[in-house]
């Protein structure tokens, strides 16, 4: 089916510094970030990963027997982590209908339907009428982020039909991982958000062979972090931070589906960077190369997604009001 999508679609890679564990804040920055996006005509606007309260990036500082320092910083962003539902998503949902933004945001999401006390690197995406269309967990924390993050799961890997095209995402190193692209190339996603604590090469040149390889267009976004961003009162600055000025200087883009970019990466500064997308361009590269489709040997190759705790959806599964159907709904 041809995508109803319009001709040209602008968007918004929102390279913004969260206020350090104060959720609050951090939610009333997004939607004001959000709101000036729309102003601009954006109708798509991604957020770092993480973004609410804060990455944790303490954990790729803070030696791994340091389990005091660890477990009072585990506590104080489980305290101002992100619920879902919640208050803080329903002020985004609600900034996101006043500015008829679609908007994909990086969380620690906190799962109080069990526990409360674990965490996960999540991503929400909501739509322009305010309705929450889901939620992504990182399927595998990478590294450091293992002493802080639980492991999502299959059931998230969909692309979201909207009026601006297919909207899908992946976590940072998620997109390292081919067979997690290759769900998201099945849905036929357009439009790939990849917030990332990464920057640099060779995440760049990542994202630009992911933009050529799917034929979408890549939003990267990553939060520029200065060390005067941390708060001295926070012992584990002094005592473990390296003495750099900038503990990440961001590096967010937006590249098109030849692997060139439309926005260069930025660095060592808050910017919304914005592109105008050429969606037919998007749709006719694919004459070259559709890896999910002609450029695909199902006759070979046989992918199984499981796509929760028991069932799996065997080839592509199939899109049902702009989500993935049910694991009860194997397709070949």
């Amino acid at each position: 089916m041809i995508q109803s999508s319009p001709s040209t679609v602008r968007v918004a890679a929102v390279q913004a510094t969260p206020v350090f564990l104060d959720l609050e804040a951090t939610v009333e920055k997004a939607c004001d970030l959000v709101a000036e996006a729309g102003r601009n005509g954006a109708q798509l606007a991604v957020f770092p990963e993480g973004f609410l309260p804060t990455y944790p990036f303490w954990a790729w500082f803070v030696p791994p027997f340091r389990t005091k320092d660890l477990r009072e910083l585990y506590e104080l962003l489980l305290r101002q982590a992100v619920t879902v539902p919640g208050a803080a998503v329903e002020r985004l949902r609600e900034a996101a209908r006043e500015a008829g933004v679609t908007v994909v945001m990086g969380i620690n999401e906190r799962d109080d339907a069990s526990t409360g006390t674990t965490l996960y690197n999540a991503l929400l995406f909501i739509g322009p009428d305010g309705r929450l269309l889901g939620r992504h967990r990182k399927l595998i924390p990478t590294v450091a982020e293992r002493l802080v993050h639980g492991r999502g799961d299959g059931g998230s890997l969909t692309a979201y039909d909207l009026d601006i095209g297919r909207l899908g995402g992946l976590i940072c190193w998620e997109n390292y991982m081919p067979l997690a692209r290759w769900a998201l190339y099945a849905h036929g996603v357009q439009l790939l958000a990849a917030p990332t604590w990464d920057r640099g090469e060779p995440w760049t040149s990542t994202l630009r062979h992911i933009a050529k390889e799917g034929r979408t267009f890549v939003i990267g976004c990553c939060s520029p972090v200065h060390r005067d961003d941390v708060p001295d009162a926070y012992a584990f600055k002094a005592a473990h931070l390296p003495d750099v000025a900038w503990i990440n200087p961001g590096g967010s883009c937006i590249v098109d589906p030849d692997g060139k970019f439309l926005v260069e990466p930025v660095t060592e500064r808050e910017e919304v960077l914005y592109a105008d997308l050429d969606m037919g361009g998007l749709r006719g590269s694919r004459f070259q190369l559709d890896v999910a489709g002609h450029y695909a040997r199902p006759d070979i190759f046989d992918v199984t997604l499981r796509t929760g705790a028991d069932g799996a959806v065997r080839g592509a599964p199939p899109m049902v009001d702009g989500r993935t159907a049910g694991a009860d709904e194997p397709t070949r």
